[in-house]
């Protein structure tokens, strides 16, 4: 079966995993430290928190904001679980709104419609790694977080995505542009959300005591004493998974050539097929990450059928949220996203196809329809 999603791990990270293992240090460690210095680099970050997963660095996100209890945050129901999940988890409510057809991605005109004397927060996302209007949605004046899960190597306007909102997360998981099993990680404009972020994620302890014990300060004892201030669940990265992020940062471009490459052949072989909507490219001043190609057809649900039968696995990111009964927004009328539950369609797309199986997808769908 061709998969949808994918990622490339190679030697250097089999390697740097070894290399963690004989060193028996498989927890938090060095190499997260590494990591984050190495990403907050290579994008130009002002600061960056590497956590262990890409839906707590959401929870982590909207606790630093340290909204008023019961604020509501509006997002895009075309998006992932757990953007709405950690509003719901920090005590907040999540309103929904829609997504402009073309880009599948929120706008300012989607967003103004929801807003009520209650709205503390506007939480958006980089659908497929292409870039928001982060000018026009800054312009509303409301606290922005990004969810940036997708765009790893894009760019808005020459900047990291992620980089202009209040806060923004990133995600590493198996299946992203930048994958090390399970990982994420945070951002934002305040230093000082960063350095609380890196308390927190330690159940609020910050530094473990042998971390204390090897600081400069010798003149400290009972290093392994502290003071929790606030409450927090544990969300610490592994030594593993820094090493695997260390490798695969190393190898981002290279990585990201092949997704481009496909992606252009897609664009390429189905452009002038009539009933075949294809994904819009980022702008000049942009760059798109390519995370996934998310086609528009009718007889969508048809066509995953006879793919899927061919070998071939497709889904849809993301069946609308505000159709889940535990929102209840269920009675909430979105067309543009209701619409896209019903004609989009992602293909795969990621470093493991060969063109053999770019070849395949290409030529069963082409049969399908013509």
């Amino acid at each position: 079966m061709i998969s949808v999603f994918g990622s490339q791990i190679g030697k250097t990270e089999i390697d740097n995993v070894v290399e963690c293992m004989n060193s028996q240090w498989m927890g938090f460690g060095k190499n997260v430290e590494k990591f984050e210095i190495e990403f907050k680099k290579k994008l130009q970050l002002k600061n960056f928190c590497m956590l262990d997963s890409g839906s707590n660095a959401l929870f982590m996100a909207v606790t630093l904001l340290n909204l008023p209890k019961n604020s509501e945050i509006i997002l895009p129901s075309f998006t992932w679980v757990s953007c709405a999940q950690s509003i719901l988890m920090a005590g907040h409510k999540p309103i929904f709104c829609d997504v402009d057809i073309d880009t599948m991605n929120v706008r300012k005109e989607d967003i103004i419609k929801h807003i009520s004397k209650n709205t503390a927060a506007i939480m958006v996302v980089d659908y497929a790694g292409l870039p928001i209007e982060m000018d026009s949605i800054q312009e509303l004046d409301i606290p922005i977080i990004e969810d940036a899960a997708h765009a790893v190597h894009s760019l808005y306007k020459g900047n990291a995505c992620g980089s202009l909102a209040d806060i923004a997360i990133y995600s590493f998981d198996s299946v992203k542009n930048l994958a090390v099993g399970e990982g994420g990680g945070i951002t934002a404009k305040d230093d000082e959300l960063i350095n609380r972020a890196k308390t927190l994620r330690y159940c609020g302890i910050g530094k473990s005591g042998f971390d204390k014990a090897n600081e400069n300060d010798n003149s400290k004892s009972r290093w392994w004493e502290y003071d929790i201030t606030e409450p927090f669940i544990k969300m610490l990265p592994t030594n593993i998974s820094g090493a695997i992020g260390i490798a695969q940062l190393s190898k981002l471009e290279k990585l990201q050539n092949i997704r481009k490459r496909i992606w252009d052949i897609y664009q390429r072989e189905f452009s002038n097929i009539d009933c075949i909507t294809t994904p819009v490219d980022a702008n000049d001043s942009d760059r798109h990450s390519f995370f996934t190609f998310c086609i528009k057809v009718p007889k969508r649900d048809e066509l995953a059928k006879y793919l899927f039968n061919k070998g071939i696995y497709t889904t849809l990111r993301y069946h609308p949220l505000h159709l889940n009964s535990l929102y209840k927004q269920t009675d909430k009328k979105l067309i543009n996203t209701e619409k896209l539950n019903d004609i989009a369609l992602s293909i795969p797309l990621h470093p493991r196809l060969n063109d053999d199986d770019i070849d395949k997808v290409i030529n069963s769908i082409k049969s399908f329809y013509i």
